[in-house]
């Protein structure tokens, strides 16, 4: 075996400590050119922010990134490059299901950067009217878990709302058992949101048959009633575990290790056309035979890939139904935006939710 030479690695680190103090200066001077053109836009009266912008640079850089460096893990330091440039100029206002620690504050950061204002919300609907009120740029609500399905209330604050969707995000869920020492013998009770725990069921009956799982209304809220007592555990996120000083009992102890949720990001508008897009709209049929039949004809004969379709009741009328359906495409496709038109004749209503980027399944 060759002895390392110290010399040689010295030579190398040496290297990368240049290497880095010229990402520092570039980065100063970034960050002097993002100011000016912050000014330009406040003397025009322009948005501050633009997503397609933004997503131009990343696919720009990821594309002409041919070296040993991963694509994905550019993918993650231009986004907070780009969150903290923001940040000079006015910091993204992003409401999200608090409180911090929950798998969509997570996904929130993961989409805008850590340097975004994050405001945690209570419930779903007050993300909706937070961004309705002008009080957040947008806000990330959970649409559906590859395991446990729809987050129906989700869908159905949609019905009474004219936001938009403007992007999804795609984030592997993996959930931690945690506590304020990690010694697994002192646990006596654990707390969880029901889902999570639902997710970790068999684990829980391998290793802990007789502890009983505790429900609480967010896995946040578990971690941080961990914090304050040896004797609680908490299922939750490495971010929660983080944020509340609590160390690891066992990391992924959920059943299916191919666990992804939803996330969508609602704005005030949709973005324009990318060429890998999703298009999301929600209906109301005509009580006849045949009714949603005569609504997929339309995108059958247009070859348009309709990838979900899920039906919640009205509440308005008794067996009323209102369909939710997602499908590949962007709103500016002539034949999907003329599938859609015909379709309304078959309907008692119809709304246009948004034309968004398809998520990036690589999302960590």
């Amino acid at each position: 075996m060759k002895r390392a030479n110290n010399s040689d690695i010295e030579v190398l680190r040496q290297k990368i400590d240049e290497i880095d103090d010229q990402f520092v200066r570039l980065l100063t001077e970034r960050a002097e050119i993002v100011t000016k053109i912050a000014q330009i836009k406040r003397d025009a009266n322009l948005a501050f922010h633009n997503p397609d912008r933004e997503r131009a640079i990343i696919e720009r850089v990821t594309s002409s990134c041919k070296g040993l460096f991963p694509k994905d893990a550019l993918k993650v330091i231009f986004r907070e490059i780009i969150s903290a440039s923001l940040s000079l100029e006015e910091p993204l206002k992003v409401a999200y299901l608090g409180p911090e620690g929950t798998f969509t504050h997570l996904a929130a950061i993961r989409h805008f950067g850590s340097s975004a204002k994050y405001i945690p919300a209570e419930r779903i609907k007050a993300i909706f009217e937070s961004v309705e009120a002008k009080k957040a740029d947008y806000g990330l609500v959970p649409i559906e878990n590859s395991n446990e399905g729809v987050v129906s209330y989700t869908l159905d604050v949609f019905v009474d709302c004219d936001l938009k969707i403007a992007a999804e995000v795609l984030l592997e869920v993996s959930h931690n058992l945690l506590s304020k020492d990690g010694d697994i013998k002192k646990i006596k009770r654990v707390y969880s949101h029901p889902q999570a725990a639902a997710q970790c069921r068999e684990w829980f009956e391998r290793h802990m048959p007789h502890i009983h799982v505790l429900d609480v209304v967010s896995t946040a809220k578990a971690a941080e009633i961990a914090s304050k007592d040896a004797e609680t555990a908490a299922i939750a996120s490495e971010l929660a575990a983080r944020l509340y000083d609590l160390k690891f009992i066992e990391k992924r102890i959920e059943d299916n290790k191919n666990n992804f949720t939803r996330f969508l990001v609602i704005a005030r508008d949709y973005p324009k056309k990318t060429g890998n897009d999703k298009t999301s709209i929600m209906f109301s049929l005509k009580d006849k035979p045949g009714a949603l039949f005569n609504v997929l004809v339309p995108f059958k004969k247009a070859d348009i890939n309709l990838s979900k379709i899920e039906s919640r009741p009205s509440k308005r009328r008794a067996w009323e139904y209102i369909f939710f359906a997602d499908m590949i495409g962007h709103i500016e496709d002539k034949k999907l935006r003329d599938a859609i038109e015909e379709v309304k004749d078959s309907c008692l209503y119809l709304k246009h939710l948004g034309s968004y980027p398809i998520g990036d399944k690589g999302e960590r």
